[in-house]
């Protein structure tokens, strides 16, 4: 099972399992509104799949799983 990223893969902002908007990918590649406002036609630039609001985790089950600490920023989206 893959956990839920911490963070927008272009800004690297923070993006919290229960509250924020995030968009991800069938791959679970992670993005804040402001960066999918860029991408052409709501796709994914790393895998070109529809991008869709990450569902939130209640803070509940985050006792019992919580969300990934690992971190990941795509360079070319940062760079760009």
């Amino acid at each position: 099972m893959l956990e839920m990223r911490p963070n927008c893969e272009c800004c690297n902002r923070d993006l919290s399992p229960s509250h924020d908007a995030a968009f991800i990918c069938s791959f679970e590649c992670t993005w804040c509104p402001g960066c999918v406002d860029g991408f052409a036609d709501l796709l994914c630039p790393n895998c070109g799949g529809d991008l869709v609001l990450r569902p939130t985790r209640s803070p509940a089950k985050l006792l019992t799983s919580p969300a990934g600490t690992v971190r990941v920023v795509a360079e070319e989206c940062a760079n760009a």
